[in-house]
């Protein structure tokens, strides 16, 4: 779990599955972000399970903060059941959804090879 650089311009955040080290990492993720804001972000949900409101306020702060860097959030890994809160919320519009890490790095525009060579 953690905040990690893939590549110079893709950050990933693989979000833990307890809420408040959730809520903890999200707020991280957004200072990272006002400082230092020349990255894509991809967010790994393969560990939640359940979002509450305040997790939901910092993605929508986080998305507002690439958006205007001209950058892009891209959330995968997501449980059918979360997925479903951001649909009902009518927030399936504001983000961008991906099936898996691969997926996600084609929807910032990087291969997925390059960036896994990067990781290690």
């Amino acid at each position: 779990m953690g905040i990690n650089n893939i590549t110079e311009d893709v950050i990933l955040v693989e979000l833990p599955s307890e809420g408040q080290r959730r809520s903890d990492e999200l707020k991280a993720v957004n200072e990272v972000v006002s400082n230092k804001n020349d990255s894509d972000v991809l967010m790994d949900f393969s560990r939640v399970e359940i979002m509450n409101s305040w997790d939901i306020s910092n993605l929508l702060i986080l998305q507002n903060l690439l958006n205007e860097a001209g950058h892009k959030l891209v959330l995968f890994g997501m449980a059918t059941v979360t997925k479903c809160i951001f649909v009902v919320a009518g927030l399936s519009e504001v983000f961008t959804f991906a099936d898996n890490k691969a997926a996600a790095l084609e929807a910032v525009g990087k291969t997925g090879s390059h960036a896994d060579a990067s990781s290690t």
